[in-house]
């Protein structure tokens, strides 16, 4: 069955797009939802304003997309986690994770853009992608460390410091 699309609906098409669908897609989610509607040459009409302006904006957005991948690519996302002796978290660090992390450092990332196989589960550097578009895909490495370990640097080591002292003396 052949639909007119009323908005941008993903993996099918854009904004005034007649596409091909199954008729129980289309009966049953598309036309009742008012996503879709059926196709004549007024309604094809009433829309070619809103799908060329849909157009000017996907365009910038993707514009500003590109400029959001130079900048991100070869980012580097550091998280902490609790972790055992042996470096295997007692969770994981999941793709919004590690988006906040990003978003935190100043890039505009959505939690949908980080692509994970599985979420990660041990301390180390993770290589990681970021789908920004289609067409648009950035790679970052995501370093987890053990909590255990940050508590461990941030803590003074003055009585090093003085030991070394005395012994000077």
């Amino acid at each position: 069955m052949k639909v007119l699309l009323c908005q941008d609906v993903e993996k099918l098409g854009w904004l005034g797009d007649v596409v091909e669908v199954k008729n129980g897609y289309a009966r049953n989610y598309l036309l009742p939802c008012g996503i879709a509607i059926v196709p004549s040459e007024s309604n094809i009409r009433g829309l070619a304003h809103e799908k060329a302006r849909g157009s000017e904006e996907r365009k910038l957005a993707h514009e500003k997309l590109v400029l959001v991948l130079e900048v991100v690519e070869g980012a580097e996302a550091v998280i902490s986690a609790k972790a055992n002796e042996l470096g295997h978290l007692f969770g994981s660090v999941s793709d919004r994770d590690i988006a906040v992390n990003l978003r935190e450092q100043g890039y505009e990332i959505a939690d949908n853009m980080v692509v994970l196989d599985e979420h990660i589960k041990d301390v180390g550097t993770h290589e990681v992608s970021l789908k920004l578009a289609a067409d648009l895909i950035a790679n970052i490495s995501v370093v987890v460390v053990s909590e255990d370990a940050v508590i461990d640097a941030e803590e003074p080591v003055a009585d090093e410091g003085a030991s070394e002292v005395e012994k000077a003396e």
